[in-house]
């Protein structure tokens, strides 16, 4: 899923698709300058059954703070408190990405030595809106 993301011709799936989604923004906003776009991300992290926000600070000798679950009639399902960060480039949703990889759960196996101990969720929001002349 991952890859190598510093290395075009070994990225994952989820890297590549920055460069594709931004790419179509850019097409869009060159065809169409009415419509404005913002995209932010977040990134989680199950383990043992627990919640946690990847784009949160983690500090060492401080676990990190549990996140709950939550469901909302108007929302649906969602994660109360998780971070939602702004991004404007491929290389600030990179950053986003490898920052939150950091603060994965990790230990080595035989076959692998920073296995991960966990499943993540690199979510990806775009939000569009047109702006017209008389707003």
């Amino acid at each position: 899923m991952m890859g190598v993301p510093t290395d075009p011709e070994l990225r994952g799936i989820i890297p590549s698709c920055f460069a594709h989604i931004f790419g179509c923004l850019e097409e869009t906003r060159q065809n169409n300058s009415e419509t404005k776009y913002l995209v932010r991300c977040s990134y989680l992290e199950i383990y043992n059954e627990d919640v946690f926000d990847l784009l949160t600070e983690h500090k060492r000798n401080i676990p990190p703070i549990k996140l709950d679950v939550k469901e909302d009639t108007n929302k649906g399902v969602f994660v109360k408190d998780l971070k939602w960060l702004m991004v404007t480039s491929i290389p600030e949703m990179e950053q986003a990405m490898i920052f939150g990889m950091s603060n994965r759960k990790t230990a080595a196996t035989k076959m692998n030595s920073e296995s991960s101990r966990s499943h993540s969720i690199f979510t990806i929001y775009i939000e569009t809106a047109t702006v017209t002349d008389g707003n």
